[in-house]
């Protein structure tokens, strides 16, 4: 049985501190960062299989690329609402929140009702956490309905006045992915963009004018039509 010390202890083999500067260039928190490639922790991810007690384990150590390898080893049906707490709030660096939304939170059954929840939350990784889900969601969940988005449109209207650069952007990624589904809600995210760039605020017009210019633009137009 694998440990966590033997996670670790495989991480650091593969540890590049020398790319930890550039990451920080990029908005990376590098605090406690070993710098680790997100291929070679999906290699080691694989390798591990999936194992929820583990991924508690990891998590807990505070090691940005150890909790990036829990979420991929999580059992999403295991995931409690309680653990969905206690992870967001220790989120602060947006690319363990996107990673943690893609690989486990979005796979949850708990994942609809959490963007609600944490979309009205101050803290700005939490914020951000409800944004990268629905971006999530409308990029992986083939099966959901046009309705599940369409009604989250207001969430991103509320969340669009938000001037932390963390947060906006994924409010950005959140409508431009809920557009990109299909020519249905192509049509509903370029409304609720217009809608969004008349609200006062330069976060708001920045995220509409963005989105507006992804979802009418000629490359997005074609791929629809498919």
């Amino acid at each position: 049985m694998i440990s966590t010390g033997d996670v670790l202890n495989k991480l650091r083999k593969k540890a590049r501190p020398d790319q930890l500067k550039g990451m920080a260039r990029y908005g990376i928190v590098i605090e406690k960062r070993l710098g680790v490639s997100v291929p070679e922790m999906r290699r080691l991810a694989k390798e591990l299989g999936k194992n929820h007690k583990l991924a508690l384990s990891l998590w807990k150590t505070g090691i940005p690329e150890a909790k990036i390898i829990a979420a991929m080893i999580d059992e999403p049906e295991k995931v409690t609402e309680n653990q969905m707490e206690d992870w967001v709030k220790d989120i602060n660096s947006w690319d363990v929140c996107d990673q943690v939304c893609m690989n486990l939170f979005e796979k949850t059954p708990l994942a609809w009702k959490k963007i609600r929840d944490w979309s009205k939350r101050e803290e700005e990784f939490v914020k951000r956490t409800a944004y990268s889900l629905i971006a999530c969601l409308a990029w992986h969940d083939k099966e959901a309905d046009d309705m599940k988005f369409i009604k989250l449109l207001p969430v991103i209207e509320f969340g669009a006045t938000d001037e932390r650069n963390f947060v906006k952007k994924a409010v950005n990624w959140a409508l431009r992915n809920i557009g990109k589904r299909n020519r249905k809600l192509n049509k509903a995210g370029i409304n609720a963009a217009r809608k969004i760039g008349r609200i006062n605020s330069k976060a708001a017009r920045w995220v509409a004018s963005d989105a507006i210019r992804e979802l009418t633009s000629d490359a997005v137009k074609k791929r629809l039509k498919k």
